[in-house]
């Protein structure tokens, strides 16, 4: 981009010493000069600037000085064009124009395998996404295919964050190859957006409290996590296979939390008198802003502003239930 820059600066310079030479040699207008410059150089010589000495003397001067010059730049500014550094700045002009629409949505750090299936996953509940990997050759075929918006940098710069729009978002999960990345990643964040929920991944267990400490929301051990579940499906087979209908692709039934926001309309209603029973999704617990917990709550408790309702049920019904959720009484 600076060798462009400087190309143009020649060749501007090049116009305006044209320009200015034959406003003072011929006492043309400022207009005119410039038009004479401007064929002179380009050669096309439709019209003699001056049959005087002076004037043939100047034109011989600019066209030897310059037109080595104006060739060499125009050369220069057409191979720029055609090439793939001009068409990767148009890419990243239309993602960040993109990106910039975006509100309220997910960023993912790290496109991995681990990444990929969190992007998966959300997209296919409709959740808005921007992913960030540092290595373009594994994430711009993935995030091309997918049509998801997309940042080729490093996940731990602040000025990369920022383009993904770290302070529209609201969560980001990073699961880069380190800890100490992670670890990074969660800092950045959490000083340029308090509010946003951070998932972060922990490759070794000595980092969870790291993170935690970092402002990670959540901190996820995949080798515990997984050895945990194993558990439990040697100990509950039947349960856990009734809790992974919510997580099973294509499957109608969600598991969701659900958060009130202080001009919703379910605000002040009791539960029984929602229509969540009649749309097929059971509420099984509330929390309370306070941090009170509801687990399972009656059928007269008052949904409160700021509430975060853990709702199970049919996926479509729990999605127009989150959305009624921000919504005030019309």
């Amino acid at each position: 981009m600076r060798t462009v820059l400087t190309t143009i600066g020649l060749l501007l310079a090049l116009t305006l010493f044209g320009t200015f030479g034959i406003r003072i040699i011929t006492g043309c207008g400022w207009v005119e000069s410039l038009y004479l410059a401007v064929i002179t150089l380009t050669t096309v010589g439709s019209r003699e600037v001056g049959t005087d000495t002076a004037s043939m003397l100047f034109v011989v001067f600019y066209l030897a000085a310059g037109l080595g010059i104006f060739t060499f730049s125009v050369f220069q500014l057409g191979s720029w064009i055609v090439s793939a550094d001009f068409h990767k700045m148009l890419e990243r002009r239309r993602m960040q124009k993109r990106i910039s629409e975006l509100d309220g949505h997910s960023i993912v750090c790290g496109q991995g395998r681990m990444g990929l299936a969190i992007c998966e996953y959300l997209a296919e509940r409709g959740r808005s996404i921007v992913v960030v990997d540092h290595d373009e050759e594994r994430i711009q075929p993935v995030c091309q295919e997918h049509d998801w918006p997309f940042i080729v940098g490093d996940a731990t710069d602040d000025d990369v964050l920022k383009f993904a729009g770290i302070d529209r978002a609201a969560s980001l999960t990073t699961v880069l190859a380190t800890d100490a990345d992670n670890l990074y990643v969660v800092l950045s964040a959490r000083m340029l957006n308090p509010q946003v929920k951070i998932i972060a991944r922990a490759v070794d267990e000595k980092a969870v409290e790291k993170l935690e400490r970092a402002g990670a929301t959540r901190v996820v051990s995949p080798f515990r996590t997984g050895a945990v579940k194993m558990a439990r499906f040697m100990l509950n087979p039947s349960i856990e296979d009734f809790i992974e209908i919510a997580d099973s692709r294509g499957n109608e039934l969600e598991l969701a939390d659900i958060q009130i926001s202080p001009q919703s309309s379910y605000v002040g209603l009791k539960l029984m008198e929602t229509d969540f029973r009649t749309r097929g999704v059971m509420v099984i617990g509330i929390r309370r802003a306070s941090g009170a917990r509801l687990m399972p709550p009656p059928g007269d408790a008052v949904i409160e502003a700021e509430d975060s309702l853990f709702v199970f049920g049919n996926a479509d019904a729990v999605n127009a239930i989150v959305e009624r959720s921000d919504e005030a009484i019309s």
